[in-house]
């Protein structure tokens, strides 16, 4: 059996780490106008067995650069204003480990 489960990806330079189960797959993204934000609808097994994994994605607006190797997932548009929310998948190996500024500062 399988299922769908909604998740919401928070915008800006920073991915949104999500759990998911191995096998999963991206079946579609929206930009929820009461909430201000871009939701992701992901289908994967139900099986209790089945491994997870930690996904990363990046919500960017048009003309945003993003790393090459970023895959292109699904655009979420905003239906009453001009933005369009593109979304990535940070390629499985590249993830990306975010601290505040003043952490990185403390370590020189």
């Amino acid at each position: 059996m399988k299922t769908i489960h909604k998740f919401r990806l928070e915008p800006g330079k920073e991915p949104t780490t999500l759990t998911l189960k191995e096998g999963y797959r991206v079946v579609r993204s929206e930009y929820i106008v009461p909430h201000k934000a871009v939701y992701l609808w992901v289908e994967q097994p139900l099986n209790v067995t089945t491994p997870t994994l930690e996904r990363q994605f990046r919500v960017a607006f048009s003309g945003e650069p993003v790393p090459d190797s970023f895959e292109y997932v699904d655009t979420a548009l905003d239906p009453f204003g001009p933005e369009a929310y593109h979304v990535f998948a940070v390629p499985a190996g590249e993830e990306t480990v975010f601290r505040p500024a003043h952490e990185v500062a403390t370590d020189r």
